[in-house]
């Protein structure tokens, strides 16, 4: 079956993919484990003052990113679809419980295949407008995102 989520918009959509050489189910358990997640899951010298995951549909993922200086943004959020070593889908237009968000940035797609060498990794940033996206991506989407995945490969294969 194809993923919804294989034709996307250009206007609105910013997309990373690659294949990186971990396996699925390493990729699925650092994205999915705050323990994990919090080693990679913001490009340095920024860090992840905490995380709450609730890997279900309406459940939580919250996370407070800290800048070097100390500021810390929330990103708080919800599941979607959760469909174990394959998709993650989230957003910050729902909180937890599917209730609405007053300020909705974009919603959040992971879509994982493995490889004969590991992973097919797609990450996916679906936002409601043309400006929305531009927004997303003038504040470094590829660049930041890379950098994350990245960072994760070499914490899998460190410490997993």
């Amino acid at each position: 079956m194809t993923s919804p989520l294989s034709a996307h918009d250009p206007e609105r959509d910013l997309v990373l993919e690659r294949d990186i050489d971990v396996p699925v189910a390493l990729v699925w358990k650092a994205w999915t484990t705050p323990a994990h997640l919090k080693h990679w899951f913001v490009p340095k010298p920024w860090s992840l003052a905490s995380c709450e995951i609730d890997l279900r549909p309406g459940g939580a993922f919250n996370t407070v990113m800290r800048s070097p200086e100390g500021e810390e943004f929330a990103n708080l959020g919800c599941y979607l679809d959760v469909v174990p070593q394959e998709r993650l889908i989230f957003t910050d237009a729902l909180l937890p419980g599917f209730r609405p968000s007053p300020k909705p940035f974009f919603t959040g797609a992971l879509l994982l295949s493995p490889t004969e060498t590991g992973t097919h990794y797609k990450a996916i940033a679906i936002h409601g407008n043309p400006e929305t996206r531009k927004q997303h991506e003038d504040m470094g989407y590829h660049e930041g995102w890379g950098t994350v995945v990245d960072q994760m490969v070499a914490y899998i294969k460190a410490e997993m």
